[in-house]
């Protein structure tokens, strides 16, 4: 049921692709009929400046070529259009669950807005269960150091690309929360990597 939307809003799309297609001949046929009047200027000029404008035109697509890995396989972005509706739909559809689950159970009361500082607690929660923290009693805490520095490194980024667009609050808490982060990282590779210590000699009788 889920899958449908999907297909239908990329189906809409290569028909619309399509048809831009099928308009566009027309609009190239014309330049094509217009292309032997080009050679009766025999002057450098023109094409000099045709080449300066294809210059201009790729240095102005310069910079989305930046990134070549990053959109590599990626579909177009949904319009504005669709990501209204797709909203809408998801806000309905979450709705649909919550009075399905107060329904079940009467005191569960209304679930809080999510905001900015649930991400910031998720990403400082999961860095600690992946340093060892937390371990159900009787059981030794399992540790994946490389899986916390990239769930750290990823609160870095975070700070770094909402730089300038949080509340003072907002800042406080991701500063406060990626430094005691790292501290507990530093902390737990220093004991990783201290030597081992020789147990002592067994006393002599």
């Amino acid at each position: 049921m889920s899958d449908t939307p999907k297909f239908e809003v990329i189906d809409r799309r290569k028909m619309k692709a399509e048809e831009e297609k099928e308009g566009t001949p027309p609009a190239t046929a014309e330049p094509a009929q217009a292309a032997p009047a080009a050679p009766a200027e025999p002057t450098a000029g023109p094409r000099l400046v045709v080449n300066e404008t294809r210059r201009e035109e790729a240095k102005e697509a310069a910079p989305q070529a930046e990134e070549p890995g990053l959109m590599d396989g990626m579909p177009p972005p949904p319009t504005a259009a669709e990501s209204h509706e797709q909203k809408a739909a998801y806000d309905a559809s979450a709705q649909r669950l919550e009075d399905l689950i107060r329904a079940q159970n009467p005191a569960v009361g209304p679930q809080p807005p999510i905001g900015f500082e649930h991400l910031v607690q998720q990403f400082y929660v999961t860095a600690m269960l992946q340093m060892g923290a937390g371990p159900q009693e009787g059981q030794r805490p399992r540790v994946d150091i490389m899986g916390a520095r990239a769930t750290i490194d990823l609160l870095a980024i975070l700070a770094e690309k909402t730089k300038g667009n949080l509340t003072p609050n907002e800042d406080r808490m991701l500063q406060t929360v990626l430094f005691e982060a790292r501290m507990a990282f530093l902390e737990l590779t220093s004991m990783m990597s201290a030597p081992a210590v020789p147990p002592p000699p067994p006393a002599k009788k």
